[in-house]
């Protein structure tokens, strides 16, 4: 493979990266997300400013970023090197608006474009108060050596949180730092805190140490260089600036940055050196990439798991409450109550309660007296059935809702969507009515099947004397009886209602059909509320649809920065 393929191999590399890392979304509300979120901004912003731009012009002129605290007098400085006022300097802050990029009047084409830095607007022309402070000016100097541009940047600690980010972005996008302090600041902690990524990035520094008191100057230069040589800058050169009075322009004494301007015009003039800084920063950037990216892939993991916890603890919370149904048509606990008092009024309370209290054994002998005169009257029954098992669904469902978001508060990112969300820790408004049209319909379909059950047996006397209303009543019945859960005297009652009914039952359609009806009854209502209960959960899928992630968005960066690193 040629160096210009292998070269376009690596740029390929990088354009995969970008658009992996850009595809990353990380809108869960993690502990941890602030920091991901930024990581991943800054490495899409230095994939666009620098690291792309740079491998697309290797020949580009060399972009010199000046840098520093509030008041360093980084505006003051780029203006005597080149001999003339192009960056604004004052006393108030913060003072620069637009970044001002100078560079020679020849290398004009290599930044009008969007080539380095893509997102910043291009001004010309005099410096004006309205200056977006998104945008670059560009200013032309023939003080300036053919290849090698200066941007005056933001403070890197101002008081203007998008001039910081600014400045950062701008720092991340440069060959070299022109790196500059004062004599009473060089170790703050905020310049210092960005030398060291710097020099996790093997990115080129240059240091001016500016205002410094003549009599401290050999003290605090190499105080400066120690601290240098312990973060791994010992290679950064320093340049350093006395305490002097500035002219009628507002311009450092020549003689004070005669040093300076012939560094960087002999770096600017020898292809080798300057072959050398681009380099060592590009490949510093590209060496960063890896433990960034599996960085950013480790938070797009955490956002994935999250999410599906969040979508199991509802999903969890809704199964658990139509178990919970199903428990309730089982345990015996509808024939409590209303329906009981219902069922009694219906089969009557002497003699015959007395026989199922001592035993349940005699009660076919008894079903003949069933099925003589009127038709029984079971719509008190039905009702209370209706009432009992409506109120069943209905408390699963507000239990259900209640247990999704407890759980969702205690899963990471889940609290804030609680809190945005907050009708999720109650059941859906209409939900009863819901629930009362599901049993209704249900009820309805129950003499459908009693109908189709009972076929020629319609004209029986034993169909006549409940009709298909007190036949479905009965199903019903049988769907809810069992003597799980009950005690005592309930045991028999409940016991000897199940039998009955069943009894009674299978006089009209015999013992087969009914087992075959109750099962499809069962069935049907257990499916019913499923349903509605899925209705109910999807009222947390929707806020989960709000904070989408892409489950493959980790891997893909992980994988492409490997391909960056097998294409070196």
């Amino acid at each position: 493979m040629t160096q210009t393929e292998t070269g376009e191999a690596l740029l390929g590399a990088v354009e995969q990266l970008r658009a992996a890392a850009d595809g990353v979304r990380l809108p869960l509300e993690l502990p941890d997300v602030d920091p991901a979120r930024a990581a991943r901004a800054g490495l899409v912003q230095q994939l666009d400013d620098y690291v792309l731009p740079r491998l697309r012009a290797l020949d580009a002129p060399v972009l010199c970023v000046v840098g520093g605290s509030t008041g360093a007098g980084k505006s003051t400085l780029v203006n005597s090197v080149v001999s003339e006022p192009v960056s604004r300097t004052g006393v108030l802050r913060p003072t620069t608006r637009a970044s001002v990029l100078v560079h020679h009047p020849e290398d004009v084409a290599w930044f009008t474009d969007d080539r380095v830095l893509p997102g910043l607007a291009r001004l010309t022309g005099s410096p004006t108060d309205s200056d977006d402070p998104t945008s670059v000016r560009l200013v032309s100097s023939a003080a300036l050596p053919q290849g090698l541009a200066l941007l005056d940047a933001p403070d890197i600690d101002s008081v203007v949180q998008a001039n910081r980010d600014l400045a950062r972005q701008l720092l991340a996008a440069a060959d070299l730092w022109l790196f500059v302090t004062t004599a009473a600041r060089y170790a703050d902690a905020v310049p210092w805190d960005l030398l060291r990524q710097a020099a996790e990035r093997g990115t080129s520094v240059a240091i001016v140490l500016d205002r410094v008191p003549p009599e401290a100057m050999e003290e605090i230069r190499t105080h400066l260089a120690q601290m240098l040589r312990d973060q791994g800058l010992n290679q950064s050169p320093i340049f350093t600036i006395t305490e002097t009075r500035l002219d009628e322009d507002g311009m450092l004494p020549p003689r004070d940055t005669e040093r300076l301007r012939g560094w960087l015009h002999t770096l600017a003039g020898d292809a080798r050196a300057r072959s050398m800084v681009i380099r060592r920063t590009l490949s510093g950037a590209l060496d960063s990439l890896s433990e960034r990216a599996t960085g950013l892939g480790a938070a797009a993991r955490s956002q994935v798991e999250s999410r599906e916890a969040l979508h199991t603890a509802a999903l969890t919370a809704y199964k658990e409450a139509v178990r919970g149904v199903e428990g309730g048509m089982q345990d015996g606990t509808l024939l409590r109550g209303e329906v009981l008092a219902r069922w009694q009024e219906l089969v009557g309370t002497g003699e015959f309660l007395r026989q199922v209290e001592v035993g349940i054994g005699r009660l076919r002998d008894r079903l003949s007296s069933f099925f003589r005169g009127k038709p029984a009257r079971t719509e008190q029954l039905g009702e209370a059935l209706q009432t009992g098992a409506a109120s069943l669904v209905t408390s699963h469902g507000q239990v259900a809702a209640s247990q999704a978001a407890r759980t969702w508060r205690s899963t990471p990112g889940g609290e804030p969507l609680v809190r945005a969300n907050p009708d999720l820790a109650h059941g859906s408004p209409d939900l009863p009515e819901r629930v009362e049209r599901l049993i209704r319909d249900w009820q309805g379909e129950l003499l459908d099947l009693v109908r189709n059950e009972a076929g020629q047996k319609r004209a029986t006397a034993r169909y006549l004397a409940f009709g298909v209303n007190g036949l479905a009543v009965l199903l019903m019945l049988l769907v809810f009886a069992s003597t799980a859960g009950l005690t005592g005297l309930e045991v028999g009652i409940a016991g000897g209602s199940a039998v009955l009914a069943q009894r009674l039952l299978e006089a009209v359609f015999g013992d087969q059909a009914v087992r075959e009806l109750a099962a499809k009854a069962r069935a049907s209502l257990l499916a019913r509320v499923e349903a509605l209960y899925e209705q109910e959960r999807s009222r947390f899928d929707r806020v989960l649809e709000q904070v989408a992630v892409d489950r493959e968005a980790g891997r893909r960066v992980e994988q492409a920065a490997r391909a960056v690193q097998d294409a070196r």
